[in-house]
């Protein structure tokens, strides 16, 4: 799939292939692999905002990640999914960030920190 090709896809298939970039951005960012990484990451945002640009905001859908094996995948989707549900991915972030599994869980507790702050805003 394309970034093309995202405002044909279902929102399910979305889901999946949101899951399948931000693997892949797990490996760049364990392989050092910056450009990569950049490159997934704007394909992520890419998929964020079709969901978001769908009737009733459809973020809401990469809430089923939450239990996605891949920590990655996780954090993104919790980090994502703050302005539609910020009860649960706080939740998400507050679990990530208790498993001391880095660097996911740093992320988790900065962006946990940036809310408590006012820095980042779910919402």
């Amino acid at each position: 799939m394309r970034a093309y090709q995202l405002t044909r896809a279902s929102t399910d298939e979305l889901v999946a292939y949101f899951a399948e970039v931000v693997v892949g951005q797990d490996e760049a960012l364990l392989g050092g692999q910056r450009a990569r990484f950049n490159r997934l990451f704007a394909e992520m945002m890419a998929i964020s905002n079709e969901l978001k640009s769908r009737d009733g905001d459809q973020r809401s859908a990469l809430l089923a990640l939450f239990q996605y094996p891949n920590m990655q995948v996780r954090v993104q989707a919790a980090k994502l999914t703050l302005a539609v549900a910020p009860i649960e991915a706080r939740k998400q972030l507050e679990a990530i960030a208790e498993t001391q599994w880095f660097p996911q869980a740093g992320d988790a507790g900065m962006s946990l920190s940036n809310l408590d702050r006012g820095i980042f805003r779910a919402g």
